[in-house]
C-alpha cells in the first residue's frame, strides 16, 4: 500500500482536499515505475477512483491498469478509499490523504493537477476550484474579512 501525503501551511482555511465526486471526479496524476524492471514511464498517468479498467486474463478490474513497455508485464492499482481532508495545524505535519493498493508498480511522483477545496476556519466559507499546481494559493474570505492562503505545499508518496 502506498499513500499520498501532503504537508502545507494553511492560513485561515482548513480541510483541504481534492474535489472528488462521481459527478466531477478528480484525476490523481503520477509518474509510475515498474517494480519488476524498475523502468519509469516517461509520461504522467492519471487515475480516477470512479473509473475501472479491465485486467487481461479476466483478473478483474482496477482503477489503473498499465503494461510496462520495457518488460511487457501488466500491473494495476486501486484507490482504496475516499480522500481525507488535510486540517489546519501548527506546525504543519505530513498527513496521508489517499491510499493506493499497487500491484507490480509504484507511483514515484505526484502532481497536484485538478480542483481542490477548503473551508474558512472562522467563517465556514467554502472555497472551491483551488489550484495547487504552483504549490501555493491565495484568496480573500469576505465573511472573515481576511486573506486566506495555502503555502509551502509538499507532496510525498510513502508506504501506508
Amino acid at each position: 500500500m502506498l499513500a499520498i501525503a501532503i504537508t502545507a501551511e494553511l492560513n485561515g482555511v482548513t480541510d483541504l482536499q481534492p474535489e472528488d465526486t462521481e459527478q466531477t471526479p478528480f484525476y490523481y496524476t503520477f509518474k509510475v515505475q515498474c517494480t519488476s524492471c524498475r523502468e519509469v514511464h516517461p509520461n504522467w498517468v492519471s487515475v480516477s477512483r470512479f473509473e475501472t479498467n479491465e485486467q487481461s486474463g479476466s483478473r478483474g478490474d482496477a482503477n489503473f491498469v498499465w503494461r510496462c513497455k520495457n518488460c511487457k508485464r501488466e500491473h494495476s492499482a486501486n484507490i482504496t478509499d475516499t480522500p481525507k481532508a488535510y486540517p489546519q495545524q501548527s506546525p504543519a505535519k505530513a498527513k496521508n490523504i489517499l491510499t493506493l493498493d499497487c500491484r507490480g508498480l509504484e507511483f514515484v511522483e505526484f502532481k497536484a493537477d485538478g480542483a481542490w477545496k477548503a473551508t474558512g476556519v472562522e467563517s465556514g466559507t467554502k472555497f472551491a476550484d483551488i489550484d495547487l499546481t504552483e504549490g501555493e494559493w491565495f484568496d480573500y474570505d469576505e465573511k472573515a474579512g481576511e486573506e486566506v492562503s495555502i503555502k509551502e505545499v509538499k507532496w510525498e508518496i510513502r508506504r501506508a
